[in-house]
């Protein structure tokens, strides 16, 4: 019976110790922390978002440059696969108005305790306070364990080590140094789904920390989201901003900066928002005037003046800026802070099959390859549909 060690417990570590049991291996997933999928759990707390029920082909387009890579993975466990191996749990789901697929218990603890008890009862091994610290002079798999370093000497491995985002919860990107060491190209890892910084006054920044600004349209070179963020010390972060973090990021590291244009008031168009504009003044302040005759909230009101709009100013010039405000974004926040990580194992090192071209045995999968999605879903598809793939890969070579 082959022996495999997996070396991450989150979704892709998990699932692909799913499917290799099923064939048949000896599995063993090796974990850092004193419990598995940390990450996973954390993720859940507003509601487990597994996937999304939009047509497959729109899915994979999320998945930008990385899509052709991408596609046989997630064609074979697809997001109907994945609504079948929660069902298969005895966790059924339903789709939310925007399409996303949750959880009926619309948590994780339940999904994650009858998966680890399936595993349970395949005979997966689990070493936890397990962390991995490269390979010894022999080629043998080294732990630092609570009782001293520990080699361990496998048929096949799969890392699945996540990406950099989140770091207390075990996904520090330590193992990004020890493939680079063993020749194996990594890319730098960077924040995804993230927000950014923007320099506040001192007085917004006092005033509106942890502010929503809602409903709100936010444009990109293109790009159009609607939603809501939220105003930060160092910047702004929220669904509707991590929706444009990839293309925003880009722009920074091309040219040190990037403009995003807001829209504080989606709901009326320019004619209508500078009619009500026009309503007599009268002895009211800019701020009460803003909030009566435009409807704007106070945080609203505070970003106009943090980009210099004047009381004097006629009403279609006002109008003008409540519908498209620029905001300069300076960088992205750290990647800490992140939802997720973009870099990783660079997608030429790998075959088809998620193994090392140059290191027969060696697979990856999940978050540490060089892949990034938005939230609402994908990520979670594109680690479970990696995993899937990597255990197909590590079956395949075994049997060669």
């Amino acid at each position: 019976m082959p022996s495999i060690a997996i070396i991450g417990a989150g979704p892709a570590g998990l699932i692909a110790a799913e499917k290799l049991a099923h064939s048949g291996a000896e599995v063993t997933i090796y974990e850092r922390m004193a419990s598995p999928a940390r990450k996973f759990l954390m993720a859940g707390l507003g509601g487990l978002n597994l996937t999304h029920s939009e047509p497959i082909e729109r899915l994979i387009e999320r998945y930008g440059d990385a899509t052709p890579w991408l596609r046989p993975m997630i064609e074979t466990f697809s997001p109907a696969a994945l609504i079948s191996w929660c069902d298969g749990l005895r966790q059924p789901v339903f789709i939310g108005t925007s399409g996303r697929v949750f959880p009926r218990s619309f948590k994780t603890s339940p999904v994650l305790r009858a998966w680890l008890r399936r595993l349970q009862e395949l005979g997966v091994g689990m070493k936890l306070r397990h962390d991995w610290q490269g390979w010894d002079a022999s080629g043998g798999l080294a732990f630092d364990t609570p009782d001293g370093v520990r080699i361990v000497r496998p048929d096949a491995t799969l890392l699945a080590l996540g990406g950099a985002s989140w770091p207390r919860l075990g996904a520090t990107g330590a193992w990004a140094p020890i493939l680079a060491a063993k020749g194996i190209e990594v890319s730098p890892l960077r924040p995804a789904n993230c927000g950014f910084v923007v320099e506040w006054s001192s007085v917004f920044q006092e005033r509106f920390e942890g502010q929503p600004v809602k409903p709100v349209t936010l444009s990109f070179e293109g790009e159009i989201v609607r939603g809501e963020f939220v105003i930060t010390a160092q910047g702004i972060e929220g669904g509707a901003v991590y929706a444009l973090s990839a293309s925003l990021r880009q722009s920074i590291e091309r040219s040190g900066g990037a403009s995003i244009t807001l829209d504080l008031r989606p709901d009326l168009s320019l004619d209508e928002l500078t009619r009500r504009l026009g309503a007599a003044r009268g002895r009211q302040s800019l701020s009460t005037y803003l909030r009566k005759s435009g409807g704007l909230s106070r945080v609203a009101i505070g970003l106009l003046a943090e980009t210099g709009i004047a009381g004097v100013q006629a009403p279609a010039t006002i109008a003008a800026s409540i519908k498209a405000l620029p905001l300069r974004l300076l960088r992205p926040s750290s990647i800490d802070r992140a939802i997720s990580s973009a870099g990783g194992v660079a997608r030429a090192a790998l075959d088809e099959h998620l193994m090392v071209r140059e290191h027969p045995g060696l697979f990856v999968a999940g978050e540490m390859i060089d892949w990034e999605a938005p939230t609402g879903g994908y990520l979670l598809q594109g680690c479970f549909s990696t995993g899937v793939a990597a255990a197909a890969g590590i079956s395949a070579w075994l049997k060669a």
